[in-house]
């Protein structure tokens, strides 16, 4: 992983996804349109992420996101899935998301079931918390990106 593309600003509609986040999974995600997956950075490797998501440019919250083909179900399309680590009464779609990608947790990886992949997601929203809460990582929940 480069850390000479983090932080990674990124903004775009909250698109549908595949609807397994909620449904199978039990973890929501925001998902953005291709054109905007097709321009991030070509050095940009795919993987699980962590940083700073708001949307239509109001409260910022922590997030989670994972960038890539999702191997445990074969996409064909790259993605780049946010979740927000708050819980929501109603679904996004159509709203603005901005987010700025500030650190790598892992690379994609296949599992064997489910119930290993919620353990994993679930492992990268802790490694998440922790870090987003040191001092260099929450110099960007002000940046003016996620508000302006």
């Amino acid at each position: 992983m480069s850390d000479k593309i983090l932080p990674c600003f990124v903004s775009g509609m909250v698109v549908r996804g595949f609807g397994r986040g909620s449904k199978a999974l039990g973890i929501p995600t925001a998902n953005f349109p291709e054109c905007v997956v097709n321009s991030l950075p070509k050095d940009f490797d795919t993987g699980i992420y962590y940083g700073w998501a708001a949307l239509d440019g109001k409260k910022i919250y922590k997030m989670v996101t994972s960038v890539g083909w999702n191997p445990f179900y074969k996409n064909e399309k790259k993605t780049f899935e946010v979740h927000i680590l708050e819980t929501f009464p109603n679904d996004f779609y159509g709203k603005e998301l901005k987010v700025i990608v500030t650190g790598y947790i892992r690379k994609e990886k296949d599992f064997a079931s489910i119930d290993e992949l919620i353990k994993e997601i679930k492992n990268d929203i802790m490694i998440a918390e922790k870090e987003l809460d040191k001092p260099n990582m929450l110099n960007y929940k002000y940046d003016t990106f996620l508000t302006g």
